[in-house]
């Protein structure tokens, strides 16, 4: 009997471990390829940027609706900058199309960005900006390894600047 327990056990971990590849798999479907060791281009896999970058684009490609947004169309998603800043507006639009940052767009991310433009134009419309900034960092400068692009409104007489991708305020 100690032996037909032991075979169970085991059919049900590899049933259970069989369903959670099954379900990752399906959720990375669209990802850009990671490399599992980071010998390509010389990113960290392990980084906290990376990790974030594939679970924000199986998120923002499958599941959307887990995320607060404020806007939403077929190719972008946006959602409110979630640190409080100066800024009166920080927008984030996001594409649903896995773009590591500026520096990797190619043939066919053409739409993509037509539509995150064109949702940045509606959103500082919408807002009432006349003065903003449209910030997209590079791979240095991201927490989240994925295209984004910040909205943030400029208040009285100071600039926007980063520091990694944290915007900061500075008045003169």
């Amino acid at each position: 009997m100690a032996g037909f327990a032991g075979w169970r056990r085991f059919a049900g971990y590899l049933v259970v471990f069989t369903v959670g590849v099954t379900v990752g798999g399906w959720g990375v479907r669209d990802v850009q390829p990671r490399s599992f060791l980071g010998f390509d281009h010389g990113r960290n896999p392990a980084s906290l940027a990376e990790l974030a970058g594939l679970v924000g684009s199986a998120v923002v490609q499958h599941a959307p609706g887990l995320l607060p947004a404020v806007m939403t169309t077929s190719r972008s998603v946006v959602v409110r900058y979630p640190i409080p800043g100066a800024s009166r507006v920080h927008l984030v639009v996001i594409p649903r199309r896995d773009i590591y940052d500026p520096g990797t767009l190619a043939q066919g991310d053409e739409a993509c960005l037509e539509d995150a433009f064109a949702v940045l134009g509606e959103l500082a419309r919408r807002e009432h900006l006349t003065r903003y900034k449209i910030i997209a960092n590079g791979p240095g400068e991201q927490s989240v390894r994925y295209l984004h692009f910040h909205l943030v409104s400029i208040e009285g007489k100071g600039t926007v600047g980063t520091n990694g991708d944290t915007l900061r305020y500075d008045t003169p």
